[in-house]
């Protein structure tokens, strides 16, 4: 049995930044585990966690840390022979990172590649290693914590292993879905090539069965989405990617909790970025910020000008056409928007186009700029999210923090963070329900009204501004999910 003052915490993940970070994964895993560890037994009832992070030791790594001690050497079953594989040791602050070793495909230039299979390998190896490595040096996991299709595997072998290996009968799993149409490729051959029987649930499709995701999703004690609403919508046709039927079968396993965001880092009151450092009582300073926008994209400096930004990764999901079309519709209205992402060519395109379609209001900057996206963040009136669907989103905490109201997608995480109510003394943004132009039109009309009465917009801001979305408020419901799983555990 486990201590039950201590909480034996492995998370697995594919990224974690500062060490690696390619997308939104890897804030979230280099966030949470040392929010976790920072939780003192007084919240906790008297427990504490030992949160550990493992990740691979991708080749990439050693390009910008070189402080590791190699910790442990193991061997990984495979059919064709051991796989000799090491871990290696470092740390983000007071937090363990794990680094695991041994597999040639690791040695890839990049986290991710278009390759399907080499990742599907190269990850599948990840997730079984796992095991093994905390077997080698004797550490008795209470929950294995895995992210997204690339670790959902090392959920499937726990299940397997558990009933068989008296040293994993008392771990349990958990996987956290951040975005579910992220499934992982086709893997039977992968999966046949590493021993691994074949899942044979009966509630998964077929097609499912040999795809990772959906694999660890059958294997796991509890699901997570990032965002409560989200943990509903995948329970329907529409955002269920096939999977709903499976997932309402599951659905008293299936829950959801917001992501947080890093409020040391953004910060308007610290931020280095900004021309003009401000906090919810010195509004007057924030407007400073905008004129310096306007000025920066040679637009007309005058504050009664509401100025809209929109900061996102130009994908379809996001809904950029949505925005363009909304705001073409929309062009009888007195307002100024900057565009700032890349991606998809052709909502490039689309964003340029507007841009020379209205040469005094509109600007595109299609570049990554993360120092321009804070400045948006601090001197934008109206940030722009309108996703077709958002798992959890952190644009519109970020937004809300800086003072930048927004106008979003009733959503996902977005419906779960924005309030849009009957009483306005209570809001923080507004929300649109069908992902077309029109009703995207209709609420910029209704929010830029509402701009024209300084008094409200200023009590949305502070409203927006005093919202909690630090990860110490998300880390105590994770802790609490791995007590009441611990907890039921114990008592069988």
């Amino acid at each position: 049995m486990p201590d039950h003052k201590k909480i034996n915490v492995l998370y697995l993940a594919s990224e974690a930044d500062p060490i690696i970070k390619v997308g939104g994964l890897g804030d979230v895993a280099g966030s949470l585990p040392k929010a976790l560890r920072k939780l003192s037994p007084a919240k906790l009832g008297g427990q504490s966690l030992d949160v550990r992070l493992v990740l691979p030791f991708h080749s990439v790594i050693t390009q910008k840390f070189d402080n590791f001690q190699l910790v442990s050497s193991f061997t990984v079953p495979h059919p064709n022979g051991g796989i000799g594989s090491r871990a290696f040791l470092s740390y983000i602050g007071d937090l363990p990172v794990y680094l695991i070793e041994g597999y040639s495909l690791l040695t890839a230039p990049t986290v991710y590649s278009k390759d399907n299979l080499r990742d599907t390998r190269k990850y599948t190896y990840f997730s079984l290693a796992v095991l093994e490595f905390v077997k080698s040096i004797n550490w008795h996991v209470d929950i294995l914590h895995a992210n997204d299709w690339h670790t959902a595997l090392s959920v499937y072998d726990l299940k397997l292993r558990r009933q068989q290996e008296p040293f994993f009968s008392n771990t349990y799993s958990i996987l956290s879905m951040h975005n579910m149409p992220y499934m992982g490729a086709e893997s039977k051959k992968v999966i046949h090539d590493f021993g691994l029987l074949t899942c044979e649930c009966d509630h998964l499709p077929d097609w499912a069965r040999t795809i990772p995701l959906p694999i660890g999703m059958y294997a796991a004690d509890q699901l997570l989405t990032v965002s409560p609403n989200y943990a509903k919508e995948i329970l329907t046709p529409e955002y269920g990617c096939g999977l709903q039927d499976f997932l309402v079968s599951r659905k008293e396993s299936v829950a959801g909790i917001l992501n947080g965001i890093d409020t040391d880092d953004w910060n308007p009151k610290t931020d280095a970025a900004l021309l003009f450092r401000y906090d919810e009582d010195t509004l007057e300073t924030r407007s400073l910020n905008k004129t310096a926008l306007q000025d920066e994209f040679s637009l007309e400096k005058d504050p009664q000008i509401p100025l809209i930004v929109l900061v996102s990764r130009m994908d379809q999901q996001k809904g950029i056409d949505i925005a363009i079309e909304g705001l073409r519709i929309s062009s009888n209205l007195n307002f100024q928007a900057i565009f700032l992402g890349t991606g998809d060519p052709i909502l490039e395109a689309a964003c340029r186009s507007l841009e020379v379609e209205f040469p005094d209001r509109v600007r595109a900057a299609i570049r990554f700029d993360l120092n321009l996206s804070r400045r948006m963040y601090a001197g934008g009136d109206l940030l722009l999210i309108p996703s077709r669907y958002e798992p959890c989103g952190l644009t519109q905490m970020i937004g809300m923090h800086y003072g930048c109201v927004p106008l979003a997608r009733a959503t996902g995480g977005l419906k779960d963070t924005i309030i849009d109510s009957k009483n306005e003394n209570k809001n923080t943004g507004f929300l649109f329900n069908a992902a077309t132009p029109e009703a995207f039109a209709h609420t910029l009309l209704r929010a830029i009204t509402i701009f024209k009465d300084q008094q409200k917009w200023n009590q949305l801001q502070k409203n927006g501004m005093q919202s909690d979305f630090s990860w110490e408020k998300s880390a105590l419901k994770y802790a609490h999910l791995y007590m009441d799983l611990t907890g039921g555990k114990n008592e069988n």
